[in-house]
């Protein structure tokens, strides 16, 4: 299975939703939380080119925030990129 990782915060609404549909869909992921490291802020940013979280990469493919997350999971693509 695919490599989940999302950068968060801990107080950010729209991470705990994208963490909770991970969680809810049996998705293992790794979360990064940019307050404890505010170096990886700068990574993320390198990376995705935006500044908002949360930002969610599968493998090393960036897939954008939660409603992106949604999105593909609603689509029916998450599954496929996980496999």
């Amino acid at each position: 299975m695919a490599k989940v990782t999302i950068y968060s915060r801990s107080w950010c609404p729209y991470c705990k939703q994208a963490i909770s549909l991970l969680e809810s869909q049996g998705i293992d992921y790794n979360t990064i939380d940019i307050e404890d490291h505010p170096e990886k802020r700068d990574e993320m940013i390198k990376l995705t080119g935006r500044t908002s979280v949360p930002q969610v990469f599968i493998d090393d493919q960036a897939v954008g925030g939660c409603d992106d997350l949604f999105a593909l999971h609603s689509s029916g693509k998450l599954t496929t990129l996980l496999a």
